[in-house]
């Protein structure tokens, strides 16, 4: 009887532990920066505004983690989106003609990812980086490092500097692709699968799950995920450029795991992931407001994320006992 209260308890730890770091980092930060604003609602605004991206990739990414994958792409993916759309908009003007093949180029990074891990067996790690290195050389190359800019003013307000009501279209577009991943990862049967597949992919494959498939969809999805986000990068810059979303891949593998996604796969959390992702942009922010060097944000922010991920791991180990 007391174990089946312990565990009770170990499982709501270890589902509320990215809620619980949130709340206290923002305590801690509104009392000592409050002063300088942190509070302010226009900051607020700028911090979801800032991390729609990273948040948007992270969505995609909960499925690709949570099905025991990595996907090193999303941030050469969403540049070179960005200079295919600046490119098709200088060119044609057509939103929609642009649109499709951005998205397109994403889906089809993504499928690469899933053939090369699920048919020819590379680890997802080093298919992923290769691709990584093979997209951000060619957003370089196609343009020579030249950015791209866009004269579009609508697609521009409807995809980056727009507002509806006075809430940014990036902070709309956020909710938009949460409401979409919450419904799939927990009402339908492709979220159910994908757990199950990272979970324990024989016992998966002998439920009757193809395991292959839903890789590859889940890489999909990070791909055109990602591709949305390097049109979002497109609308709020005006331009499209080679060094968009660099090292967006490690900010959007650190807001999952600190969502509450095991990098082993088998658990995952959509909403997890867009708070790890908010809590990433609310340090950053803190940080330029304590005026702190930039080597000291990069060593402050590192010492925050590790001990929030630790806590977090500790609170899995906890939940397998």
């Amino acid at each position: 009887m007391q174990s089946s209260k312990s565990a009770k308890k170990s499982i709501q730890w270890d589902k509320y532990m990215v809620y619980i770091i949130f709340v206290v980092v923002f305590i801690v930060f509104a009392i000592a920066l409050g002063n300088k604003g942190f509070l302010n609602k226009n900051n607020i605004i700028n911090i979801l505004r800032q991390t729609a991206m990273i948040s948007i990739m992270a969505v995609a990414g909960t499925f690709v983690m949570a099905a025991g994958q990595i996907d090193l792409t999303v941030g050469a993916t969403a540049a070179m989106t960005a200079m295919f759309v600046s490119l098709i908009l200088q060119s044609t003007n057509s939103i929609i003609l642009a649109l499709v093949a951005g998205i397109g180029f994403g889906c089809i990074v993504g499928a690469v990812n899933g053939i090369l891990v699920t048919k020819f067996g590379l680890p997802a790690f080093l298919a992923t980086m290769g691709m990584m290195q093979i997209v951000r050389g060619s957003a370089m190359w196609i343009t020579d490092t030249s950015a791209v800019p866009i004269g579009n003013e609508t697609f521009c307000k409807i995809f980056g500097i727009g507002d509806v009501a006075g809430i940014p279209v990036l902070i709309l577009w956020t909710v938009v692709f949460y409401i979409v991943g919450v419904l799939i990862f927990n009402k339908t049967p492709f979220g159910r699968h994908t757990l199950a597949t990272g979970g324990n992919e024989t016992s998966a494959q002998y439920s009757g799950i193809n395991t292959v498939k839903v890789k590859i969809i889940a890489f999909v999805m990070s791909g055109a995920f990602a591709a949305f986000a390097g049109i979002l990068y497109a609308g709020r810059l005006q331009a499209g450029r080679y060094s968009y979303g660099d090292g967006d891949e490690m900010s959007v593998i650190a807001a999952v795991v600190l969502g509450g996604t095991s990098m082993s796969g088998g658990t995952g959390s959509v909403i997890g992931a867009l708070f790890g992702s908010v809590l990433m942009g609310m340090i950053n922010n803190a940080l330029i407001l304590a005026n702190l060097s930039s080597a000291q944000q990069t060593v402050v922010k590192g010492v925050i994320i590790v001990l929030a991920v630790a806590m977090s791991n500790l609170a899995q180990k906890k939940n397998r006992r």
